[in-house]
């Protein structure tokens, strides 16, 4: 049933009807000035106020939403062929120039361009336009600007459960493009809903990935092949090593399989430098380091356990969580170990034992960072606990440079590309620190908060221009670095070459002072040792104990033989000396009249009989006369 609802009015309640013309203006009324009214009304007191013109706004602060912006491309091929004509196909082409030149517009319109184009080249050759306008002014010194760096982008992760950016690698072309590794390496941190994937930023769209890397299990680290920027491998959390070719899309081409792959973790991975191109070698902390060729990932080509010992054993193995290859030595490479040593290799050696060549230790924690010196080779910078050292291959107790402990760990590190004296290092603190070490040594040129989590991986281009940084939250945060600490000083190459020589020595002076003390005091060491054991060894034997007492024995003996005889002796002419004095001095007494003991008059009393003669009772001139003529000194008794 359809309802509905009639509304009426009356036409007199409309009212009059408006009826529009077009007419003069007409004065209805003029209504004149009554100046009786003005005793009405009342002045007012003036007062000054002041008064805003403009409205009050308040200011505040909006994150507004980024515009996403898609990259498109335009494939530009010859044209202004007609359709029926493939300018691909020679004899068409050929055959379409014969007609075209024979046309009469094309042959009145040649004269008339063939002029122009002369009188262009005629400026050509009038004015000189490879003259230098400014040649012969003196160039005036730039004032160094003050070392800055600025953001340039984030990339952030785009998944709701945040993971750590643990790898990064930059594009072979320029740059153009970055690779970053997601994973979470905090023991049983991982939550089932986390994303396993990993993504390959545009530089200039930091709003959605160019391409998303899908693994089977999440990526620690991978790095970009140097011969092919389509090519990329990566080691992932689980120990497998994952190839990938970008023109056919997310899913890896390649998978090593779980039985031959690392058992822990996978904390680096590098391309090797060989003929075909796809050699790559791996490191993680069960100890192994495994030699891949990407065409065939089903097992590894070669395989080292670094067991300190030499022997092989994989339980005594070193964790390794760093690894170095420069490729003007193919045969050397180095590895940074969990136990704060630095393994230094050679690969073509004939046995295993001989492939390990020796060891560095300087850090009390993980050596996260290994890289060498690009333009000293001989040199490599380590990072480990709170200190960044510089190392030289000879010098092995010791490490020639080395920073101030820091407030903070370090995670990161890596030279600079362009400048051989720059380097970088990332801190737990978010802090970023840029060293110039020929400018200062004892603190960094450049310190620079990044964000408020902490720093894990950190690349630079190979301009030296650009800097990523991967953080525990997820962004990768891009900087440019200024000029004057991405371009190459003046004889910046000699001045650093000079430093590291002059370190090398003295510390090549230092070492082989200790080993002097050191050896000094293993002689001693040894040297009561032999002593200890000849005592051991002689007390042990019951014949050698019972012949050194008997001799001792006797030895005390006749010393204290010795002894008695010479006290009966010194006593048998100190009495003989005492009675020849006794016998003088009685004689002197009866004659004066006086006791010689206590000097009173009459002969020698009653009381003092049996007294022998001390040596105080006589005068200093009777001591030097019988001490001339016997030979003895008085002492008090």
């Amino acid at each position: 049933m359809e309802i509905v609802h009639v509304y009426t009015k009356d036409r007199e309640e409309f009212g009059r009807q408006c009826l529009l013309s077009d007419r003069p203006a007409e004065l209805l009324l003029d209504v004149l000035p009554d100046q009786n009214l003005a005793s009405n009304f009342i002045q007012r007191s003036h007062r000054d106020q002041a008064v805003q013109a403009g409205r009050q706004v308040s200011e505040h602060q909006v994150n507004t939403e980024r515009f996403e912006s898609d990259s498109c491309g335009i494939n530009h091929v010859e044209g202004g062929w007609p359709k029926d004509i493939n300018p691909l196909d020679m004899e068409q082409t050929i055959r379409f120039r014969k007609k075209a030149e024979k046309d009469e517009s094309y042959l009145n319109s040649i004269p008339q361009l063939g002029s122009v184009a002369e009188h262009c080249g005629r400026q050509n050759n009038a004015v000189d336009i490879y003259q230098e306008p400014f040649d012969g002014w003196e160039e005036v010194e730039e004032s160094p600007e003050p070392p800055s760096a600025k953001t340039i982008n984030i990339f952030r992760d785009p998944n709701e459960v945040k993971r750590t950016v643990t790898g990064l690698s930059w594009h072979p072309d320029g740059g153009r493009k970055l690779a970053a590794a997601y994973s979470c390496l905090d023991f049983q941190k991982a939550s089932r809903d986390m994303s396993l994937d990993s993504y390959i930023w545009d530089v200039e769209n930091p709003n959605r990935p160019e391409l998303t890397l899908k693994p089977a299990s999440p990526l620690v680290c991978l790095d970009y092949n140097p011969k092919d920027p389509h090519t990329l491998v990566g080691g992932s959390y689980n120990g497998q090593i994952v190839y990938w070719d970008t023109r056919r899309g997310s899913q890896p081409v390649e998978l090593s399989s779980v039985e031959h792959s690392h058992r822990d973790p996978v904390y680096k991975i590098i391309w090797l430098q060989s003929k075909t191109g796809t050699d790559a070698f791996s490191a993680s902390t069960d100890g192994q380091v495994l030699w891949w060729d990407v065409r065939r990932l089903s097992e590894p080509t070669e395989r080292l356990v670094l067991d300190p010992t030499r022997e092989g054993n994989l339980d005594r193995a070193l964790g390794a969580i760093s690894l170095e290859f420069e490729a003007t030595m193919p045969t050397k490479f180095m590895v940074g170990t969990e136990q704060g040593l630095v393994v230094s290799c050679n690969r073509k050696a004939k046995t295993p034992t001989e492939k390990i060549v020796c060891t560095y230790d300087g850090h009390h924690g993980p050596v996260y960072a290994l890289q060498r010196n690009p333009f000293f080779p001989k040199n490599f910078l380590t990072v480990g606990d709170w200190t960044a050292r510089i190392w030289s291959e000879d010098i092995k107790e010791s490490s020639i440079m080395c920073t101030k402990y820091q407030m903070s760990y370090l995670t990161d590190a890596c030279w600079s590309p362009v400048r051989p004296s720059v380097f970088f290092t990332l801190k737990m603190d978010g802090m970023l620190d840029v060293w110039d070490i020929l400018f200062k040594q004892s603190d960094p040129t450049l310190s620079l908060k990044v964000c408020d989590r902490a720093l894990y991986s950190l690349r630079v281009q190979d301009n030296g221009r650009l800097v990523a940084c991967g953080s525990q939250q997820g962004e990768t945060t891009l900087l440019e670095i200024c000029s004057e600490l991405s371009t190459l000083q003046k004889n910046e190459k000699s001045l650093l070459a000079a430093m590291f020589e002059r370190e090398t020595k003295r510390e090549k002076i230092l070492e082989a002072r200790q080993r002097e003390i050191r050896l000094k005091e293993r002689s001693r060491s040894e040297q009561s040792r032999e002593e200890e054991i000849g005592r051991e060894d002689g007390e042990d034997d019951p014949d050698q104990l019972i012949a050194r007492a008997e001799r001792d024995f006797y030895n005390q003996v006749e010393a204290e033989l010795k002894r008695r005889e010479m006290r009966e002796e010194e006593a048998l002419r100190v009495s003989h000396s005492c009675s020849l004095i006794s016998s003088h001095f009685h004689l002197r007494a009866s004659l004066s009249g006086r006791c010689i003991h206590c000097g009173s008059p009459g002969q020698v009393h009653t009381k003092h009989a049996g007294l022998h003669l001390s040596p105080t009772h006589l005068s200093s001139s009777d001591q030097r006369m019988f001490s001339n003529i016997h030979q003895v000194s008085f002492h008090v008794l």
